[in-house]
């Protein structure tokens, strides 16, 4: 079993900036795909960001909405990934998940959100125009 444990969510104004972190405890091992989805209200859940570690190699992906926006890392030793949020939109409004999955997820995979095994229990992101 892995836990996640989500922090940084808040309510700004349009053109801010947020940073959203989340820890991961239990099982969790050092190859490992973490990251972010969204669900805004009446919307299905969306791919938002994923960093893929494995092998000591680590690669990142990101939804189209916002790619160059957006910035995800991670600090292994704390076993937390962030998402560095600029330049907020309305559209960004969002409770944001955490997401753990295994480091051998392929590439078309990773924004699918059944390739996840462990959600956290989501953060809210308001942004207002």
């Amino acid at each position: 079993q892995v836990q996640l444990v989500e922090s940084g969510g808040g309510f700004v104004q349009t053109g801010d900036s947020l940073r959203l972190s989340c820890t991961a405890s239990g099982q969790s091992g050092p190859n490992n795909v973490m990251g972010w989805f969204r669900q805004a209200p009446g919307k299905e859940r969306e791919f938002v960001a994923v960093s893929r570690r494995r092998s000591g190699n680590a690669d990142t992906s990101y939804a189209s909405s916002v790619r160059g926006r957006f910035a995800i890392s991670r600090d292994n030793t704390k076993k937390t990934v962030y998402l560095e949020m600029n330049t907020l939109k309305p559209e960004d409004t969002a409770v944001y998940y955490c997401v753990y999955g295994r480091g051998s997820l392929i590439s078309s995979s990773l924004s699918d959100p059944q390739s996840y095994d462990y959600w956290g229990q989501g953060t809210q992101v308001a942004v207002s125009s």
